[in-house]
Parts: structure tokens; sequence; C-alpha cells
């Protein structure tokens, strides 16, 4: 398999500072893992006033890869799975985190979770992802 070529251009839909329909998801790293905060707003919902879940998967999909880059590696999603616990309401506050948990040769493993400033964990996922050599 022939290595992709990722470019970034700003206008990624999590993460993107030039995308205006974007989430603008800013990361930060520490002790391996990244971290970013998340305002859901009523353009975020499924049901009224409940944030979609494809939105939260979203958002639990990129922090796994800012873990992954955060180590050295450029990874895509191979395959994710998303685990919810508790609604997210417009207008919360959520904070995520992410880690590496596993890399055997080009898969890494990798896991998150998105939690309410009160600590109710929202959602957890665990992905697999693919080292881009």
């Amino acid at each position: 398999m022939t290595a992709l070529r990722l470019d970034d251009d700003g206008y990624c839909f999590a993460c993107g500072p030039r995308n205006p329909s974007g989430l603008q998801l800013e990361f930060r790293y520490e002790r391996g893992k990244a971290f970013t905060e998340f305002l859901a707003e009523k353009i975020h919902q499924g049901f009224k006033g409940i944030v979609h879940g494809g939105i939260i998967t979203a958002v639990l999909d990129e922090a796994m890869v800012k873990a992954v880059l955060a180590g050295g590696s450029e990874a895509v999603t191979a395959e994710i799975v998303v685990r919810f616990k508790a609604p997210l309401y417009t207008g919360e506050r959520s904070f995520i985190e992410a880690e590496v948990r596993d890399i055997d040769n080009r898969l890494i493993q990798t896991a998150a979770r998105i939690t309410k400033g009160d600590g109710v964990i929202v959602a957890e996922a665990k992905a697999k992802l693919m080292r881009n050599v």
C-alpha cells in the first residue's frame, strides 16, 4: 500500500482554523495525551437540544488522530467504535482526552473519552489507526 499524501490546508472539519463551518477544535498535549474542549451549539444537534452522535464521534476521532500525531506518526482511522453513555446537550461544554494504547507495526490502538464538566462520561471510543508509511 502506498502512503497517502496527508496535507493540511486548514480546512479540516474538526480542527481547521480556516473552515467557517467546522468545529475549530484546538488541542493541547500533555504526558502523551491529546486534550481539547468542545462547546456544543444548536447547529450540532440531532434531536432538539441533544448533540448529534456523529458530531461526538467526529470529535473523538480527531482527538485520537491528534494523539498519534503528538507521538510523531501520521495515521488515518481504519476502525472506530463509540459507546454512548449520556446525552450531551447543546450549550454544554465538554472535555475530550485521547491517548495511544498500543503500536503494532502499522496498526495503532487508541482510546478517547468525552466528559461533561461534572465528570459524567458522554461517550468513550476505541479506534484502530493505520500508520501512514
